[in-house]
């Protein structure tokens, strides 16, 4: 069963505009957009994400993460896939993630055409907390 949550998480990440997977080097499947890693999952359905500490930290604060299982003190969360639901929540991590990537630098410029940052963060439908976490770096 997990190698299907596994699976379906990946076919949804790959779907998005602009990004590309590959082996991560501790395990799994790295994603990446424009050559920064949006995350990683490893075959046991742990899922990896940096993000700068504000959002990592009210992600936290609603429940929705786990500090990283090794770097507790970054960005970085980790969130366990253990049914069918989660799936769903680990892709909302990952959509966050790849947002956040998808509006800086390069990405910005290159995904212009393909993608409405604002529209699709209004879609997460985040909390006023973890927009201002996200606005704070984004212009959205």
């Amino acid at each position: 069963m997990m190698q299907q949550y596994v699976q379906t998480l990946q076919t949804a990440i790959m779907a998005w505009p602009g990004v590309i997977a590959s082996p991560h080097r501790f395990g799994g499947v790295e994603f990446t957009l424009g050559g920064v890693e949006v995350g990683h999952i490893h075959s046991n359905g742990m899922v990896d994400i940096p993000f700068n500490r504000k959002i990592r930290a009210q992600l936290l604060a609603e429940q929705r993460a786990l500090p990283h299982h090794l770097l507790k003190e970054t960005g970085w969360i980790t969130f366990y896939i253990r049914s069918e639901a989660d799936v769903e929540k680990a892709i909302w991590l990952f959509r966050l993630s790849y947002l956040f990537n998808a509006g800086r630098g390069k990405n910005r410029a290159a995904l212009k055409d393909a993608l409405d940052i604002q529209a699709e963060v209004a879609a997460l439908g985040l909390s006023d907390n973890l927009h201002l976490a996200f606005a704070g770096y984004r212009s959205v």
